[in-house]
């Protein structure tokens, strides 16, 4: 069974998993610019619907191999939705995450609907800066000097890329400045909401409550789905574009956001948060190849200070980090 070949993944293949996972995450802004007459929200209904059918099928298999391997725990007391699917129907945290994910599932079609896949991806890559300061306030975590300076380089580069394409847009009357400041608070919710999201999760298992985020993804599949279907009506979506994003649900979300929970397992959470930034690396090159979306040259310079302030941080980080407790993505049986 390949779900419990996943289970016990060596470092090296969890780290090629990992790249694999940043190419499937990275292909929705090409995809996005395939779609005939799919309007704003009923891309994003269709994605998260489409998420969360695939993790209904998908996660049954995943649970009970990860039961078979001993990676959770084999409770004949769990309700049928906690056992089958890992949905926490009492606990807040779980509701808290499950709306996080789906605010991001959101904002983000909408956001490649508004702006550039450039922009959209170099935004999201400052989640990591937006959780350390997050979790700075909610749970007093203290913030290392080479962070603060990772936060200013990256501020510095997206006020640079931003405020270039502002200067231009507003000094040419042929481009509309509205869809950029509409496609970047957009994306800006992303990484906020993915702070607000590691936080509680953070929280709540440092006081014994352990959250399996693959199931919190399922839950925002469906919220976001729900929320969003009232704005897609009426459907103008061809077959085309519908297979366009039940592949997106597939294979952009569910898919990789499992393996991501299995490759945290074996990596350390430096190799992740590195390895996770080839999705704008990824993202750019396959929306210019694809797509001929081209970034320009403001993208590209502050997209590259943003990026090199990231990986500083995380390369900068990596000792004074590898003792520090990670995430614990499932409830792990007693060894």
């Amino acid at each position: 069974m390949p779900f419990r070949a996943l289970s016990r993944l060596t470092h090296t293949q969890a780290v090629l998993v990992m790249i694999a996972v940043t190419l499937m995450w990275s292909i929705a802004g090409v995809v996005s610019r395939q779609l005939e007459s799919a309007a704003r929200f009923e891309v994003t209904f269709w994605r998260s619907a489409f998420t969360a059918l695939s993790l209904l099928v998908i996660l049954p298999w995943w649970r009970a191999a990860d039961r078979a391997a001993g990676q959770i725990a084999d409770d004949p007391a769990q309700s049928f939705v906690e056992r089958h699917w890992g949905v926490l129907v009492r606990s807040k945290a779980f509701w808290v995450s499950g709306v996080c994910w789906s605010v991001m599932f959101t904002a983000f079609m909408l956001a490649l609907t508004f702006t550039t896949v450039a922009n959209v991806l170099v935004i999201m890559s400052v989640g990591p800066l937006f959780t350390a300061l997050v979790a700075r306030v909610a749970i007093g975590q203290r913030l290392a000097l080479r962070t603060w300076a990772a936060i200013v380089a990256a501020g510095v580069g997206i006020v640079y890329m931003y405020g270039s394409q502002f200067l231009q847009a507003f000094s040419d009357p042929a481009t509309q400045a509205s869809g950029l400041v509409v496609g970047s608070l957009a994306a800006l919710c992303v990484p906020v909401a993915g702070a607000i999201n590691w936080t509680v999760v953070q929280r709540s298992q440092t006081h014994g409550e352990k959250i399996d985020l693959v199931p919190s993804v399922l839950l925002g599949g469906v919220l976001s789905s729900l929320a969003t279907l009232p704005l897609a009506l009426p459907f103008l979506a061809t077959g085309t574009d519908v297979a366009w994003l039940a592949m997106l649900g597939l294979v952009q979300l569910a898919i990789p956001c499992a393996l991501a929970v299995v490759c945290a397992r074996s990596l350390k959470a430096p190799e992740v948060s590195l390895l996770a930034l080839l999705e704008v690396i990824f993202g750019i090159l396959l929306a210019w190849l694809g797509a001929g979306e081209a970034p320009g040259t403001e993208v590209l310079t502050g997209g590259t200070l943003v990026i090199g302030a990231l990986v500083l941080n995380e390369l900068l980080g990596w000792r004074s980090r590898a003792g520090t407790p990670r995430i614990q993505t499932v409830d792990k049986q007693p060894q």
